[in-house]
């Protein structure tokens, strides 16, 4: 009723219908106006993290690291992007809105890879060169040492890659020089089984109901599946994807996962129901880290050897941008990031 006695003052419908579409366009303008997150690239020869603005793809400022940073990671409350610098053993951290560094945690022994448990109560580096996996306590009140030692597991040659499940029980970790994948327990930190898997594994994906384990085979052509729920893991099939199959990103829509291969230069998305590929993209540069805009329609790719970030539009299938970085790019994250899941 309070609406219909506004109305006559109005001179029409037309009018009021107008001045609605005014304020609606208003409104998005404003939001259009408003600044994107920015995208962050790490520079592993660098020492850096390219900043890249959200909406020129310009590069904007760069950031100094540790020694061979090689991957990054939103901690699960994305208040803080986590840069793992392998040969300066510690950790920048990032505000991932502004860019600026909040604090750097020294005395983490070569973190390589890096992964939070999703209840934030665990924090887990693969340290590559060292063979052995730690597992930390995430203590955020203790603002001095947030991160204590709680396990180290020894590990076969060159663990590479982590990942962890759902509920926040169990590390799966590659071992890339070994070819062997292994569960780890992260309540006690004991492995809880090991086997032998395809040519020199990298990246490890876990389908969102933690029931199978994708595994990159960077020395082949292949992505291998396995059945995690028993046990002990079952090969369920492997699928042919093109060579030096790499790193995974989750297209966020509960149902497709891509693979960068990096030596094909491709990237195939992967139906994880049908287990199959179903698309293929054009990569150039030697594919590495993976990521996706919050729009669904725009892969963020590093090209290892290229010195690029890469952009590919999904639904035309084709490289759209190439922006112009340090030396041997690797992790690549955004904020502005479709569902992980």
């Amino acid at each position: 009723m309070k609406l219909l006695s506004a109305l006559p003052r109005f001179r029409s419908i037309a009018t009021l219908v107008a001045c609605l579409s005014c304020g609606l366009s208003a409104v998005a303008a404003e939001a259009a106006d408003k600044p994107k997150p920015p995208i962050f690239v790490l520079n592993s020869l660098d020492a850096s993290i390219s900043v890249i603005d959200a909406r020129t793809f310009a590069e904007i400022r760069r950031i100094p690291t540790g020694k061979e940073p090689h991957h990054l990671y939103l901690t699960p409350d994305e208040k803080s992007l986590i840069v793992a610098n392998a040969l300066s053993d510690s950790l920048t951290l990032v505000d991932p809105v502004t860019g600026e560094v909040q604090r750097t945690i020294t005395k983490i022994p070569d973190p390589y890879h890096l992964r939070f448990s999703p209840d934030m109560k665990w924090f887990v580096t693969a340290a590559n060169r060292l063979n052995h996996i730690d597992i930390y306590r995430w203590e955020p009140a203790d603002t001095a040492n947030p991160i204590k030692l709680a396990g180290r597991v020894p590990a076969s040659r060159t663990p590479s890659h982590l990942s962890i499940d759902s509920k926040s029980t169990v590390i799966y970790a590659s071992m890339q020089d070994s070819d062997e994948l292994m569960a780890i327990d992260l309540l006690t930190q004991k492995p809880r089984w090991k086997i032998t898997v395809g040519k020199l594994p990298a990246d490890v994906y876990l389908t969102p109901d933690d029931r199978l384990l994708f595994v990159g085979l960077t020395g082949d052509e292949f992505v291998e599946v396995y059945d995690v729920t028993q046990a002990q893991p079952k090969l369920v099939k492997r699928i042919l994807t093109g060579a030096g199959a790499h790193a995974f990103r989750s297209r966020g829509d509960g149902q497709h996962v891509f693979v960068s291969n990096r030596v094909a230069n491709t990237i195939s998305m992967i139906d994880t129901r049908s287990l199959s590929v179903v698309d293929s993209y054009p990569a150039p540069g030697g594919p590495d880290c993976i990521d996706v805009l919050a729009d669904g329609k725009t892969l963020l790719v590093s090209s290892r050897w290229a010195r690029k970030l890469t952009l590919i539009d999904i639904d035309k299938k084709q490289v759209i941008r190439q922006v112009a970085v340090g030396r041997s790019p690797h992790g690549v994250w955004t904020l502005n990031h479709a569902s992980r899941r």
